[in-house]
């Protein structure tokens, strides 16, 4: 069977780490950034961010208050897998959580649509980096967003406050993994 030339079967994908240009990230293990994701309902969101955090390499995922974890069918129909292979924990308070990253020297960054938010592309985070996620609709509990050392968002420049959470964490996850790699190039331009 012949396919039509905008049909592509997976003999014809080339896995990214096979790449020329996958060179760029080799001095980059593991991205130092936490995900924690607080009181997200979707598990498919949740399923997303999985996927997300594997892809760019983070470290570990956050689970917290009502948020799904895994073993189930709807986490697993978006991660494709990607449960079984990123770190994760779930503990059903958040707070000590940040407690305990912020002592281990963690920026926490709340991505949050805040009076005192910084845009996603002027922040420059210092690594490692925890980044807080909460609520579809309602957002970071108080409590949390108050944790924060930096608040971050991302710009909106239509009529939209907000995106899908598992949209905004891989604007947000992909762009520390961009300047991170700029951070790793500067440094082996100065050794």
């Amino acid at each position: 069977m012949v396919l039509p030339p905008r049909y592509t079967t997976t003999l014809d994908r080339l896995p990214y780490r096979a790449t020329q240009q996958a060179s760029a990230y080799e001095a980059i293990a593991r991205l130092p950034v936490t995900i924690l994701l607080d009181n997200v309902r979707s598990l498919y969101n949740v399923g997303a961010f999985f996927r997300t955090a594997d892809g760019a390499g983070i470290e570990k995922l956050l689970l917290c208050g009502i948020t799904g974890r895994p073993p189930k069918n709807e986490i697993s129909k978006t991660a494709l897998g990607a449960e079984e292979t990123v770190a994760w924990d779930h503990s059903w308070e958040a707070a000590p959580l940040v407690q305990d990253m912020r002592g281990r020297g963690f920026e926490i960054a709340a991505i949050e649509t805040s009076v005192r938010s910084v845009d996603l592309f002027d922040w420059h985070p210092s690594f490692p980096v925890c980044v807080l996620f909460g609520h579809e609709v309602d957002g970071l509990r108080p409590e949390l967003a108050e944790m924060a050392d930096t608040h971050v968002r991302i710009p909106m420049l239509g009529l939209k406050h907000s995106l899908n959470v598992a949209t905004a964490g891989g604007i947000v996850i992909y762009e520390l993994l961009r300047k991170y790699r700029g951070l790793m190039k500067d440094e082996r331009i100065f050794l």
